[in-house]
């Protein structure tokens, strides 16, 4: 595990997590079906209670959701440097990822998307980010979203060594 600093975050458990017209609901039938969110700005993780049940699943979402607190305190020159990582795999022509929450964004950009960073760009890097993060550091080895093939799984991995090295991760 990556050595971690940072401020306090709270973290919540509530039953039946859907997202509706950007808003957070609880044991509400409207939006879609939802394993977490994150508050940046309240310092506040919102998981769904069922993932209680499942440790690897609670340990993956619960990761990726902390390394959303890490992606805003990255700064520039390390957020271009994984941007760069990442225009290469789709330079390369790389299927897959670490998350469904990165794999469909991915899927949607277009050309355009990437030429001009705008925010369909930056949200699927920061997704990736938090993807792989979720990958290298959870307590969940195999899971169906791990779809990204071994070359890139170790480019990435890489990547975070180097990031580890210099410093810890700030949340």
């Amino acid at each position: 595990m990556p050595s971690i600093t940072g401020t306090t975050i709270r973290i919540e458990f509530r039953p039946e997590l859907t997202s509706w017209r950007g808003k957070l609901l609880s044991g509400d039938p409207r939006g879609e079906q939802i394993h977490a969110t994150s508050f940046l700005r309240k310092r506040l993780i919102v998981l769904d209670s069922e993932l209680a049940q499942d440790w690897p699943e609670l340990s993956r979402i619960l990761v990726h959701e902390l390394f959303h607190f890490a992606w805003v305190r990255l700064g520039n020159p390390i957020r271009l440097s994984y941007e760069d990582l990442l225009r290469g795999e789709l330079k390369s022509r790389a299927r897959g990822e670490l998350g469904w929450s990165a794999e469909w964004r991915k899927k949607a950009l277009r050309p355009t998307d990437v030429a001009e960073r705008n925010r369909k760009w930056r949200e699927y890097m920061a997704e990736s980010f938090c993807d792989t993060a979720a990958f290298l550091y959870s307590e969940c080895p195999h899971h169906d979203e791990y779809t990204l093939k071994s070359r890139w799984r170790q480019q990435r991995m890489r990547w975070f060594a180097l990031l580890l090295e210099k410093r810890p991760i700030q949340l």
